[in-house]
């Protein structure tokens, strides 16, 4: 049956058009051997990939001795690349939830453009989908959800309710707000 393992995938990367990196993050943790640890075989790792899959039809193909997953969305290239025995559904469902997901938080925008502009939440995303490789969440409107939602411990005070306060009941409220968000 060979070794069963909660580390599914191995990196996430971003591309545009040209093979630029826009967004890139590799996972070391729960693999046997640490490749692409510098960026300079990071890059080199990434240009062999955009060059073999730019051209290519299919969407699932082998490289550099790993299963490689991708889409072409406008002019960003998305990659998912798990180990090279890792079932392709599973790491498919994982790149269509990311970039359902992505498309949900960008209004359904994807591109150069606002890729870099919302790279907060496209990171933000990536971090709601994968843990260390470890695919956490491929419900697209879930993870869309966790990266926009409004914390519980947000501070949402109206002049309204300023004025009809005393000055010691404004204190009282802050340090119950603030001792309730170093707690969390």
């Amino acid at each position: 049956m060979g070794n069963l393992s909660l580390y599914t995938t191995r990196a996430v990367i971003l591309l545009d058009s040209e093979g630029n990196r826009l967004v890139a993050k590799y996972f070391t943790r729960g693999q046997t051997v640490q490749n692409y640890k510098t960026l300079k075989e990071q890059q080199k790792f990434e240009s062999g990939l955009f060059t073999k899959t730019r051209k290519s039809n299919s969407e699932v193909v082998m490289y550099d001795g790993q299963t490689v997953l991708f889409k072409y969305i406008n002019d960003v290239y998305f990659y998912l690349i798990g180990n090279p025995e890792e079932n392709e559904l599973l790491l498919g469902a994982i790149l269509n939830g990311l970039t359902e997901a992505i498309s949900q938080l960008l209004s359904f925008n994807i591109d150069k453009r606002s890729i870099l502009d919302n790279l907060d939440m496209v990171v933000l995303a990536l971090d709601e989908a994968l843990d260390d490789g470890i695919a956490l969440e491929t419900d697209p409107n879930a993870i869309a959800a966790n990266v926009s939602k409004r914390g519980v411990d947000t501070i949402d005070v109206s002049l309204s309710n300023i004025n009809e306060q005393t000055v010691m009941d404004a204190y009282k409220l802050a340090k119950e707000r603030l001792n309730l968000a170093l707690l969390r």
